[in-house]
């Protein structure tokens, strides 16, 4: 089997369409992949350290309100699909994956006209201009979130799949995470982490426990472990190095976490954003959580994300301007004294995860291939 993948701008995007061209050369190893992305976005990077053959197009997303730049992205859009027909043309694929992000907008268009079986993947609970768009060309569409659903209603197909990522992070090794950060193997943690990137009001609200409270009771013998992101790892460092929480190793700061599906398979409660990528992960693992969701996103699909864990009682969610000392460590406290608590949270988390979301797409994408 011949596939394109294709999608954007985030890991969010980028990822789910890796988890999906893995599982379908496990299932068969004779099947060759193409990632279509572009030369700046996060894939360029990302795709070719995966091991895949990785193609780029020339296009920009719209802005949302009037410009001039506009017109120049239709332009764009026009020349991406020209140069998408000819990679298709050229690599004759048996089926086409969007999984949103700009880029796929082109992609998956051209794909459509030129008769090819064509299969789009929403990540979030409030999907994306691109999408929005495809759904009407393609041959079938997956999302992660029930919510979602009645988004796609023109869609010629549509299933409840859930998110590929979440069936990956089940591979991890348990106890592979706690070793990895040198803790006993029954010691207990509480993972912060704001994506790749990391995010500021993640890390601030974790320097501010640490300078107010010496003895982190909150904790509950719980030790938190803080992925800072690389660019505010020095920062966050220094201003917390002195502390008495960080020097008696209640609170460890990395700037980024390399297994990551390791260090959240051990964990016992996950603080961080809502994109759809950790949401599928903590709902696969049953982790309970306490969600910020990032204000910055299209159509703030963050907070909808969140929203759709809090409403089965399988995570906290705190906007990101209610965040302050005083309410995360209330939270912290009641979670990490309470083990029914984040068991009944877990129970939550479990009931909304797709364990064989996977597999679900591969059947739908054989589908439509036949």
């Amino acid at each position: 089997m011949r596939i394109v993948l294709t999608g954007g701008g985030t890991g969010g995007h980028i990822y789910p369409a890796l988890a999906i061209g893995t599982y379908m050369k496990e299932q068969n190893s004779n099947t060759q992949l193409l990632f279509i992305g572009t030369e700046k976005g996060l894939e360029s990077k990302i795709v070719p350290q995966a091991g895949i053959r990785f193609e780029t197009i020339n296009i920009t997303g719209f802005k949302r309100k009037l410009s001039y730049d506009n017109v120049r992205t239709v332009i764009r859009f026009f020349q991406g699909v020209k140069r998408s027909k000819k990679l298709l043309k050229e690599f004759k694929p048996d089926v086409v994956v969007g999984t949103g992000g700009y880029v796929c907008g082109p992609v998956v268009y051209a794909a459509a006209r030129l008769g090819i079986p064509t299969f789009l993947h929403e990540q979030n609970a409030i999907p994306g201009l691109t999408n929005k768009f495809l759904m009407s060309f393609v041959s079938h569409v997956g999302v992660s979130f029930e919510d979602s659903m009645p988004y796609f209603r023109k869609a010629k197909q549509l299933s409840y799949t859930g998110n590929p990522c979440g069936t990956s992070v089940l591979k991890a090794v348990p106890g592979a995470g706690r070793k990895s950060l040198d803790f006993e193997p029954n010691q207990k943690y509480v993972l912060a982490a704001g994506g790749s990137r990391g995010a500021r009001v993640i890390n601030e609200a974790v320097i501010g426990l640490a300078n107010e409270f010496e003895d982190m009771t909150c904790l509950h013998g719980m030790k938190l472990v803080l992925a800072t992101g690389e660019v505010n790892y020095e920062a966050t460092l220094e201003r917390i190095k002195d502390t008495h929480a960080y020097r008696t190793g209640q609170i460890i700061v990395k700037p980024y976490i390399h297994n990551m599906s390791e260090v959240l398979t051990d964990s016992s409660l996950f603080i961080g954003r809502s994109g759809a990528s950790f949401l599928a992960e903590i709902t696969a693992l049953g982790k309970p959580s306490i969600l910020i969701p990032s204000p910055y996103v299209t159509n703030n699909h963050q907070e909808a994300n969140a929203s759709s864990l809090v409403q089965v009682g399988a995570a906290v969610m705190v906007l990101e301007q209610e965040v302050n000392t005083a309410r995360i460590s209330t939270i912290l406290d009641e979670l990490t004294s309470s083990e029914h608590k984040r068991n009944e949270m877990s129970k939550a988390a479990k009931f909304l995860s797709v364990p064989d979301s996977a597999s679900r797409i591969a059947l739908a994408i054989n589908r439509i291939i036949k």
